[in-house]
């Protein structure tokens, strides 16, 4: 669609009545697929119509296929390169990590994989929606901060503690039991919240998807990172991580390329924006109705993406003066000190790396 046709406004009649010598104001907004509010969407509460737009099949074969591919992958790999490059015995220390001998470019594609959450997509994409642009801003700055700080930790830590295993072991070794079941305490929490997390928001991504029930889609994701991470251990992890971020990178890009080049264009979008805000909340209830009228209506202040956004400056959603992004953005800050430094998985790309290519890639990754 090409930027001139999209970026018109929905056509609106405004028709005048009296009531008990009281004038008002009731309108009638023409819906078509061209322009939001799209047509095929009127009535609905759900982008998918309450239907899921893949089969079940579908679900069952990227929950079970995918684990079974990236462990047969994963783990041909690693004996290629137990064959052909190192030629090293897979010992408890080389299982545990991978040799110490990381390069740059695996440690930061390990980094980007190890950061890319499912609220990296989802949180993000709904800050987006309910702050403007200022809520991807802080998502982001408020998830690099940790990683490049964490970059000059990586230096000290290869250097004080070349064969640590882990830092609840570097923790004791340092300040003792007391410091150590501490840190061992809340190291243990915030790995059981993110890894609960990632299933609960892969599993209800499958099952909004699919149709496929998110318990048992929560059950069966992890069995494909158990099996190749007991086949091949740490470097097994670290080039599924590759693999997953080349993935993660290939999507985005093609998501890109389709909003912005094939469907719409970047003035479009800045159209739609711009024109979201300047309904008022009679005619958001009447774009969000089973009947067009107010009277059914089921909208929501907050729950819908329709009018001035509230906290932003002049209620757009192309601002930064946005005081709920920007409290948004602290508690951001604040709580990802919290989940990368008591996160072994940070700790362990380290520890893996190269003592020149630690603080290198976590750079290049952050």
């Amino acid at each position: 669609l090409g930027c001139e046709q999209n970026s018109s406004l929905p056509p609106r009649k405004a028709v005048r009545t009296t009531k008990a010598s009281k004038p008002t104001m009731s309108f009638t907004i023409e819906k078509n697929d061209d322009i939001p509010p799209f047509l095929r969407y009127d009535g609905q509460d759900s982008f998918f119509g309450g239907e899921p737009p893949l089969s079940k099949t579908i679900g069952y074969l990227v929950v079970l296929g995918f684990g079974v591919l990236f462990s047969v992958i994963t783990t041909c790999l690693v004996y290629a390169d137990k064959m052909f490059g190192s030629k090293k015995e897979i010992t408890s220390e080389q299982f545990n990590t991978a040799g110490r001998m990381i390069k740059t470019g695996l440690t930061a594609s390990v980094i980007v994989s190890q950061w890319t959450w499912a609220a990296t997509l989802l949180q993000s994409s709904n800050v987006a929606w309910a702050y403007g642009v200022s809520g991807p801003f802080w998502y982001a700055s408020g998830a690099t901060i940790q990683v490049l700080l964490f970059g000059v930790l990586a230096i000290s830590l290869k250097k004080v503690a070349p064969s640590a295993h882990t830092v609840c072991e570097i923790v004791n070794a340092r300040w003792g039991k007391t410091a150590h079941m501490t840190f061992l305490f809340f190291a243990f929490c915030a790995n059981v919240i993110v890894t609960s997390m990632l299933l609960l928001g892969g599993a209800a991504t499958v099952e909004a998807l699919t149709g496929m029930d998110y318990r048992l889609a929560s059950f069966l994701i992890p069995w494909g990172v158990i099996l190749y991470t007991a086949s091949g251990g740490l470097k097994a992890t670290f080039l599924a991580s590759y693999l997953h971020t080349v993935i993660i990178f290939a999507v985005l890009i093609t998501m890109v390329f389709v909003v912005y080049i094939k469907v719409y264009s970047s003035d479009a979008i800045y159209k739609f924006l711009e024109t979201t805000v300047t309904y008022t909340e009679e005619e958001c209830q009447v774009i969000w109705s089973t009947n067009g009228t107010v009277a059914g209506t089921f909208f929501e202040p907050g729950s819908y993406a329709c009018g001035p956004v509230s906290g932003n400056n002049e209620g757009s959603y192309l601002t930064m003066l946005s005081s709920d992004g920007l409290m948004f953005g602290v508690i951001n800050i604040v709580g990802n000190f919290g989940t990368v430094f008591v996160d072994q998985s940070y700790w362990q790309s380290a520890i893996a790396a190269r003592p020149s290519s630690a603080a290198r890639g976590y750079l290049l990754g952050g």
